[in-house]
C-alpha cells in the first residue's frame, strides 16, 4: 500500500493521534502497531510494523559496525518507539517525539498527517500551511535532482 493524501487532525490532552480508516490497513488487515520516529525540527515519520521491520533488515548485519554506522543505529534505533492503536485506533505520540518536531506537547494542538508513499509523516498544521507554495515551487527542481541521480546510479 502506498500512503497519500493528507488529513488534518486534533491532538487530545493525551497525545493520541486518530489513524484515518484510509491509512489503518495495510494488505487485507490492520497494521497492528507503527514505529514512530522523529526528526528534529521536521516531521514525525510513522511506518507500519511490518515495513519498518523490512526497511530496518536491510541493512549490513556486523557485530562491529564502524563509528559512523553505530552511531547512527544508536540514535535512530534508539529514538524509535513501537506505538499499538488502541480500540478507537488512536496511537499515543510520544511527549519527547512531538517537543523534537517542533510540534506542542498540548491537548488541542493541530497537526497534519501526510502519506509519503511508505510512510506518514505528521507535522505541525501551521507550519506545514506556511511552507506549502514554497515546497510545491520546488517540485520540478526536486524531480530534476533526483532523476539526475537515478541516471549517475545507472552509469
Amino acid at each position: 500500500m502506498i500512503f497519500t493524501g493528507t488529513s488534518e487532525h486534533t491532538l487530545d490532552a493525551k497525545q493520541r493521534l486518530a489513524i484515518p480508516a484510509k491509512h489503518r490497513y495495510w494488505g487485507d488487515s490492520p497494521a497492528p502497531a507503527w514505529y514512530c520516529i522523529p526528526l528534529t525540527h521536521g516531521p514525525i515519520r510513522l511506518y507500519t510494523e511490518a515495513t519498518f521491520n523490512k526497511l530496518a533488515e536491510q541493512g549490513g548485519d556486523t557485530l562491529t559496525p564502524d563509528e559512523s554506522v553505530a552511531e547512527y543505529e544508536t540514535t535512530f534505533f534508539g529514538s524509535a518507539e513501537r506505538l499499538e492503536m488502541d480500540s478507537a485506533q488512536r496511537i499515543v505520540l510520544p511527549k519527547t517525539h512531538l517537543m523534537r518536531a517542533g510540534i506542542e506537547p498540548v491537548g488541542g494542538t493541530q497537526v497534519v498527517l501526510i502519506g509519503a508513499r511508505f510512510r506518514l509523516e505528521i507535522w505541525d498544521l501551521a507550519r506545514w500551511r506556511a511552507a506549502e507554495d514554497d515546497r510545491h515551487a520546488r517540485l520540478p527542481s526536486l524531480m530534476q535532482r533526483i532523476e539526475q541521480g537515478r541516471k549517475l546510479g545507472q552509469g
